[in-house]
């Protein structure tokens, strides 16, 4: 309606009552004396032979010279934008609008060469010249809302809404479909989506094209979770690796071990989505490192659509990317990156935990744990104190949430994931304490302080003792320099802003006023009276 009915309305009512006006202006005052017998309307169809001739050749040539103008122009647009993004051309050409239009001016051309070789003197085809005229009068009002329409074609956020929704609808009838051979060369056009959205996001980062590149990066994301949607009632050759994409470069490089576990796993076309992330990943963590907390978000979504459908496979997946996604930060020394992904990674892991996967969920803490003992390693204290507080927070959230127990998990002694959880929570310092080095130790030491807390707030002191036991060799001068620093934090939001929303250090009231009980656990170390604010 906006970008069609309402342009042309305007355009053609403009022009009709424009020419209305002064034809009946004509008709009655300055072209001669009116027959009495003929209405206005009657003489201006009362076609001459004679007269008419050279107008109706001239229908035909003015609708053939629109048709330039508009081939003209779009193709200029076209092809400026396919230096840009492959395969806009093929989309331009299968777009049914375009086809409409272009085919509506062609044939109007046609009809225009009949209409001009049928007239004669005695004869004159007024229905036809009249469906002419009409003919060659839409084909100009359309030009300009015609125009409009290619403009929004051919914009980059809607080239990606387009390649995705394409692509979803034919994998959908390629996957769902029970001919062999259909869902062979199915496989090829979701795979080329998949590229062409990456090479979109590329292309956007080399230009500094921030819009672009998320929308296309989201725009992956959509492509696979309406794939896991359908994916339930794929014919099972969709899940075999076939000739038509062996070839690919990802799979190329891959071990064939590796490929017939993603065959069994039915798994190809996510690892395939997900590993195009990865590339992304690399390439934008110097030069948009914003895209990198996408591709995480986007990842972590991932997951929980696969969790919600009993894909534990896909949920793996996302972990192994997310520890990836950890990997290359550190390596490439990328403090605020890994900040960013711990906290998807910790969001992930929640959502193992609301959907009673405790497997993944000790599994995905066990990671934190040990990136958060290689980022010491790295000299990156900072990321080792964000997993401390992390890991803090999942415990929290999982005896919040009373897991169910499952057969998943064999729980350690006293039960209970949270349980299992503390228990690696407080491996985590190990090393440092071997080595003792007080930097990391710090702020670790006040994310077990702040999870006892909790747990003396929620009654459940097993818990806070258990970490009580843990400090019970803890040097007396630092705690005492914790609890201090602790007891000073009163705000919940940090003076600068962060995507987090919360300071690490800040404690609830009542769960702040834990400090006493906690401390008082602690032989050697006497209740303080707490510090001004």
């Amino acid at each position: 309606m906006r970008l069609w009915l309402v342009p042309i309305a305007i355009l053609g009512g403009i022009a009709l009552s424009g020419f209305a006006l002064f034809y009946f202006v004509d008709h009655y005052a300055t072209g001669g004396a009116p027959n009495p017998a003929e209405s206005g309307l009657g003489r201006l169809f009362k076609f001459e032979p004679a007269l008419i001739s050279d107008a109706l050749s001239g229908l035909a040539g003015m609708t053939a010279a629109v048709l330039g103008i508009v081939i003209t122009v779009v193709s200029l647009l076209v092809q400026l934008t396919s230096d840009r993004y492959t395969g806009v051309a093929r989309m331009f050409l299968r777009d049914r609008t375009n086809i409409a239009v272009m085919g509506y001016y062609v044939i109007t051309c046609v009809v225009g060469v009949f209409l001009s070789l049928s007239l004669h003197s005695e004869f004159v085809p007024r229905a036809t010249v009249f469906a002419m005229m009409a003919a060659t009068g839409f084909g100009i009002v359309i030009m300009l809302p015609y125009f409009a329409y290619v403009f929004r074609f051919l914009e980059p956020v809607n080239l990606i809404a387009r390649i995705q929704s394409e692509a979803a609808a034919d994998l959908t009838a390629a996957a769902t479909t029970r001919d062999s051979e259909t869902v062979a060369d199915g496989q090829g056009p979701a795979i080329a989506a998949l590229e062409e959205m990456t090479d979109i996001t590329s292309n956007s980062i080399s230009g500094k094209d921030k819009i672009i590149a998320s929308r296309s990066v989201d725009a992956i994301k959509d492509f696979v979770i309406g794939y896991l949607a359908v994916k339930g009632r794929a014919d099972p050759g969709w899940f075999k690796i076939g000739e038509h994409i062996r070839g690919n470069p990802d799979f190329v490089a891959m071990d064939p071990e590796s490929l017939r576990e993603l065959e069994a796993d039915h798994t190809w076309l996510e690892w395939k989505a997900l590993r195009q992330y990865l590339g992304i990943y690399a390439e934008a963590q110097s030069d948009m490192p914003d895209i990198n907390y996408l591709i995480a978000i986007d990842t972590r979504y991932v997951g929980e659509a696969a969790l919600a459908r009993g894909d534990r496979k896909v949920v793996e997946l996302a972990f192994r990317f997310m520890n990836s996604y950890l990997r290359a930060a550190l390596n490439a020394r990328a403090v605020r990156t890994a900040y960013n992904v711990l906290n998807q990674y910790r969001l992930l892991v929640e959502s193992m935990i609301r959907g009673a996967a405790d497997d993944l969920a000790i599994a995905g803490v066990r990671h934190m744990i040990y990136y958060g003992r290689t980022s010491y390693d790295m000299q990156l204290g900072f990321v080792t104190e964000t997993v401390a507080y992390d890991v803090s927070a999942l415990c929290e959230f999982a005896h919040s949430h009373k897991p169910i127990m499952t057969t998943q998990v064999v729980h350690g002694p006293g039960g209970g994931l949270d349980n299992e959880m503390l228990s690696m929570f407080l491996e985590l310092d190990q090393p440092l304490r071997a080595k003792r080095q007080e930097a990391g130790l710090q702020g670790i030491r006040k994310a077990q302080i702040k999870l006892a807390c909790y747990y003396l707030a929620a009654s459940a002191n097993d818990r806070a003792q258990k970490i009580a036991l843990d400090m019970a060799g803890e040097d007396r001068d630092r705690l005492k320099v914790i609890r201090e620093q602790l007891g000073r934090v009163e705000s919940k939001e940090f003076w600068e802003i962060i995507d987090r929303g919360r300071n690490f250090e800040y404690m609830p009231p009542r769960q702040r006023e834990q400090m006493d009980t906690f401390f008082g656990m602690l032989p050697s170390v006497a209740p303080a009276t707490r510090p001004p604010t």
